[in-house]
């Protein structure tokens, strides 16, 4: 396995924490048309398809469990979040991966193998939000383009942090890219009243991986003491 893969890889493209490929960008501006919507209204219109503003914020803490299929291997994942703060362990082939971060700073543990999370992804870290949907912010797209994708339409939302493409109908993001690579949200999952990606296709750094969520645990379970 190497580092650092899943919790970042598909954190990174479901809430816009690394750059985006201006290659990947360049390739496909061309099938664009600007949109009359304006980014805040597509973001509002995700958050309302969530479950609302209200609800979102009402998140104090998560606990999710998922299935990752990663290179031939099956990976469960227990992630608890709380705030910006997450810890999440990764098991394969009896082996344990823990990523921590506790609001500041973190690390990884792989099989006894314990280093600091790298410095470069600690200021997004601390960006995070418990739901990520809400830490979307308007201002940093400029328009909103509308581009077809297997002949269906989707608003998208573009920066320097990623290209993110809502369903015109529904309003739910259904894909992300950015320089780490593709996610696409197949489906989701609704938990008292809240929607959370359910199936996941993602590739990136040469990887598929498949992720199915089993469960999702909303403000139950987890304590400042998870984090230490």
């Amino acid at each position: 396995m190497k580092k650092i893969i899943i919790p970042f890889f598909c954190a990174a493209l479901l809430t816009a924490s690394v750059n985006i490929n201006a290659q990947t960008a360049a390739a496909t501006a061309s099938a664009a048309v600007k949109s009359s919507l304006s980014p805040k209204q597509v973001i509002d219109k995700y958050i309302d398809a969530l479950g609302g503003k209200t609800k979102l914020e009402s998140v104090k803490s998560t606990i999710t469990e998922n299935t990752m299929s990663v290179q031939g291997m099956e990976i469960s994942m227990n992630t608890k979040k709380m705030g910006n703060k997450f810890k999440s362990v990764q098991s394969v082939m009896g082996q344990e991966v823990t990523q921590m971060f506790d609001g500041e700073k973190g690390y990884m543990n792989q099989m006894g193998n314990k280093s600091d999370l790298p410095a470069n992804v600690i200021p997004e870290l601390k960006k995070g939000r418990t739901v990520d949907a809400l830490g979307y912010d308007a201002a940093n797209f400029k328009e909103v383009t509308v581009e077809k994708i297997d002949g269906k339409d989707y608003n998208v939302l573009s920066s320097d942090k990623g290209k993110f493409y809502f369903d015109t109908t529904t309003g739910l993001l259904y894909k992300s890219n950015s320089g780490m690579g593709d996610a696409v949200i197949k489906s989701y999952l609704t938990v008292d009243g809240i929607k959370f990606p359910g199936d996941i296709e993602a590739e990136g750094n040469g990887q598929k991986v498949s992720i199915k969520t089993t469960k999702v645990t909303v403000n139950s379970g987890v304590t400042d003491a998870d984090f230490k």
